[in-house]
């Protein structure tokens, strides 16, 4: 052999070393920007805790009795569908709490929620007995014309606390508010509108 045939063979074998250093370098930063990649949406997408939406949705009536513009009262029965929608990636697990029924700010009935959980991205249905009436009502409400017009404005308002729980060991105190204004139809018996804040 020949001195240029070992600097030839010297030169493909640093060659090769060089090319498997490469491969490995790439595989290497490969893997940290595939665990950087993982890291960031482990962070910003699992571990965003968001507090659930608390919901009362329409809902048909058992009973509706009205009064007239002259003397102004209702009382009326149904089941309150609650909702309680958890876009978390773990459940949301929540203390009982009530929610308060209003006319013109003042309470004319509330509904019992039972200590529960709403699975991770999921909605957990609450039907609620519900019984309203005027009796709390001042003889100064705006009732007797609502009544005459056939609307009836009621509003839901209502807080769970709770903690969401990510794999079992992240643990976030959240806090839902409830706030809805329902419309009621007294001549068809019916919610006419309902919007939640």
């Amino acid at each position: 052999m020949t001195k240029t045939d070992h600097e030839s063979l010297h030169y493909m074998d640093e060659e090769a070393k060089r090319k498997k250093r490469m491969k490995w370098t790439i595989g290497i930063i490969a893997f940290v920007i595939f665990q950087v990649v993982q890291a960031l949406f482990f962070v910003l997408v699992i571990m965003k805790f968001k507090s659930p939406k608390f919901r009362v949705s329409e809902f048909n009536f058992q009973t509706l009795n009205v009064g007239t513009q002259a003397s102004p009262s209702f009382d009326m029965s149904f089941v309150a569908p609650i909702r309680v929608k958890n876009t978390n990636w773990g459940p949301f697990k929540y203390d009982a709490s009530t929610v308060s029924f209003t006319y013109g700010g003042v309470q004319v009935g509330q509904a019992i929620i039972p200590k529960s959980k709403a699975n991770f991205k999921s909605t957990k249905k609450i039907d609620v007995p519900v019984t309203l009436n005027s009796n709390a009502l001042p003889s100064s409400s705006n009732l007797g014309n609502e009544l005459s017009s056939g609307i009836i404005t009621l509003n839901s308002q209502g807080e769970l606390k709770g903690k969401v729980t990510v794999m079992f060991m992240f643990k976030k105190t959240k806090t839902s508010q409830m706030n809805c204004t329902m419309a009621i139809d007294t001549a068809n018996k019916a919610v006419r509108s309902l919007t939640c804040k």
